[in-house]
């Protein structure tokens, strides 16, 4: 696939969503997606094996706003305003998730709950936002144009 392929199908609202994402594609998609005008955030799950611990991590790595309120209600409004991050859309890539996925499962889903719930309420807006995983987990596709 393209550069320019990738940057289309990244722009693509109908097609955002949370995927499978192998290491050696993470900048690729990187770099497809900031020169779409996406921005792009790394988040590592390292060390994160409950909830509070991803919900400091995510604050720290997406660099939330004062108002964010450290549960998932105030991430999903986060996610679902950026306005102290305007862009096109967005991406997450995510690292070292299995560790919450092993530990902590519930909370696994949960984030990703809130991360799909996101999703389509950019999508109503007809923009993107993309969250990416290195791990295989269950419901999680790969992009199809890289796997």
């Amino acid at each position: 696939m393209s550069q320019n392929d990738l940057q289309n199908l990244l722009v693509d609202a109908t097609q955002a969503g949370i995927y499978h994402l192998p290491v050696t594609a993470h900048r690729v998609v990187k770099a497809a997606a900031e020169a779409a005008g996406l921005a792009c955030f790394d988040v590592s799950f390292d060390d994160s094996d409950c909830i509070d611990s991803v919900l400091s991590t995510l604050e720290r790595d997406l660099d939330l706003p004062e108002w964010y309120g450290h549960n998932l209600d105030a991430l999903k409004d986060c996610l679902t305003d950026f306005s102290w991050f305007e862009a096109a859309g967005y991406v997450l890539i995510i690292t070292r998730a299995e560790i919450l996925q092993a530990q902590d499962p519930v909370s696994f889903h949960a984030v990703n709950e809130v991360f799909a719930a996101a999703i389509a309420e950019w999508r109503l807006q007809d923009l993107p936002m993309w969250v990416f995983y290195d791990l295989r987990a269950d419901g999680l596709a790969a992009l199809p144009t890289l796997a």
